[in-house]
């Protein structure tokens, strides 16, 4: 059972006293990933019928305008999307605190140029598996980190 975070310099868990916050976070991250993704196509699945079809022809701009919408009003409610609450996870600005929408909207801002760049969304992929906090190419530009939820 993880309780509230011992807090360091920049109010987040320490990895290394508190390790229990970041176990299996950049695998939990994936699967959330995974789960989140699947979630917008189908709900642009959805949608497409609505547009009298048209919306075949821009479908990865439709998806991208979903996930964006998706991503930053379920992280700007509870600091997570659902995939990451299913996951056990949340978004933490570098205070410890949870992110706030305009936060949650510059973290899900960071996330869609990495998803249209590859090469930025691989080093963001790698930097999740290297670094102590599992903190990806976003997370290190405005000072966020996932960690395991506290009960």
């Amino acid at each position: 059972m993880i309780t509230a975070p011992m807090t360091t310099m920049t109010g987040l868990p320490d990895p290394d006293r508190d390790a229990a916050f970041y176990a299996g976070v950049p695998t939990k991250r994936a699967l959330a990933w995974l789960l989140d993704v699947t979630l917008v196509l189908i709900v642009s699945l959805l949608i497409v019928p609505f547009t009298a079809f048209t919306a075949v022809f821009f479908f990865p701009l439709l998806m991208l305008a979903v996930g964006f919408t998706y991503r930053w009003f379920t992280i700007a409610g509870a600091s997570a999307t659902w995939g990451m609450r299913l996951m056990g996870i949340e978004l933490r600005e570098m205070s410890g605190a949870r992110l706030t929408g305009t936060m949650a909207f510059w973290h899900t801002l960071g996330y869609t140029v990495s998803v249209i760049t590859a090469p930025l969304q691989l080093i963001s992929a790698g930097m999740m598996a290297v670094t102590p906090r599992g903190k990806g190419l976003t997370d290190h530009v405005l000072g966020t980190t996932a960690i395991n939820r506290p009960a």
